[in-house]
């Protein structure tokens, strides 16, 4: 059986989760490029130069022309959302940048936990005593990652806290985008505000990459964008609640790439704190009945 027989005979969870892991894949050397230039040239002009190599790619593959990807029926959520997904940004690849990927990755999967919250409180859904106990649990793991001491919290650490904060926000502003506005449009309109967002701040600390860091500027925003696209192609093939577990494979693979390339041997109390947050997630996706919205990633 060829490839495309057996692709097509193939289940859609099957498909979704094989766009998934290449989704992860792909992800992980985008963050490891961020990481390795992230020393030199500045997070504000990695991520514009990210955005608009993303936005030009999106305007070429997309029909219907600029002003048709531009047409939103909620233009202030659409700049609620992108400035959402700068700030998550920001927060999220600082953190990559300063403290170990395993670390940052682990803190990261808190993002259910918070949507959990962000749900009951903006779109008032109700929730059982056990998924609350499930999030006060995986708080506790994001505790033991953040190690308080006398000295007080690791302030990039923090920072991946907050990125996961803000990746919920984003999350539940999608939900609320999601009845009335195409990908394409979240996606162009992401692009327009970031790309403004960032142009003063990135002329102004410009740093002139040389050739092999424009390489890596390159592979990151190619490999985003192909990111993007394979995660949101994942989650309209198959079926949300079968994918999400698939995502705690990202922590394997930012051990190795953080051991390998940056020599990052991750902390007993990474590993501890973030076995509490995937248990507690992993309850939390189970009792949630309901899909996902189909969103891009953010980061």
């Amino acid at each position: 059986m060829g490839f495309r027989a057996w692709w097509a005979s193939a289940s859609a969870n099957l498909r979704g989760s094989v766009y998934m892991l290449s989704a992860l894949l792909v992800y992980a050397v985008m963050v490891g490029a961020i990481k390795h230039v992230g020393g030199v040239i500045p997070l504000v002009q990695i991520l514009l130069i990210r955005q608009v190599v993303m936005s030009l790619i999106i305007f070429a593959f997309a029909g219907g022309g600029l002003r048709l990807m531009m047409r939103t029926r909620r233009p202030g959520l659409q700049i609620v959302r992108s400035l959402l997904t700068l700030a998550a940004m920001l927060c999220g690849f600082t953190a990559v940048i300063q403290i170990p990927l395993a670390q940052a990755t682990a803190i990261g999967f808190s993002q259910v936990l918070f949507v959990t919250i962000a749900a009951v409180i903006i779109l008032k859904e109700v929730f059982d005593a056990r998924r609350w106990a499930a999030t006060v649990i995986g708080f506790v793991g994001v505790l033991v990652m953040l190690k308080p001491s006398g000295e007080g919290l690791d302030a990039f650490a923090l920072l991946a806290v907050v990125g996961a904060v803000l990746n919920a926000g984003i999350t539940v502003s999608v939900r609320m985008l999601a009845s009335t506005e195409r990908t394409d449009t979240i996606l162009i309109w992401q692009g327009m505000v970031m790309i403004a967002a960032l142009a003063l701040p990135t002329w102004l600390w410009w740093v002139p990459p040389d050739a092999a860091q424009w390489f890596w500027l390159v592979v990151l925003s190619l490999f985003g964008t192909a990111g993007q696209w394979l995660i949101t192609r994942a989650y309209q093939v198959g079926e949300a609640a079968a994918l999400a577990p698939l995502d705690f494979s990202r922590l394997i693979l930012a051990s190795f790439t953080g051991f390998v390339f940056f020599a990052e041997i991750p902390a007993l109390s990474t590993w501890i704190g973030a076995g509490i947050v995937v248990g507690a997630t992993l309850y939390t996706i189970r009792k949630n009945a309901r899909p996902f919205p189909r969103e891009p990633a953010s980061v």
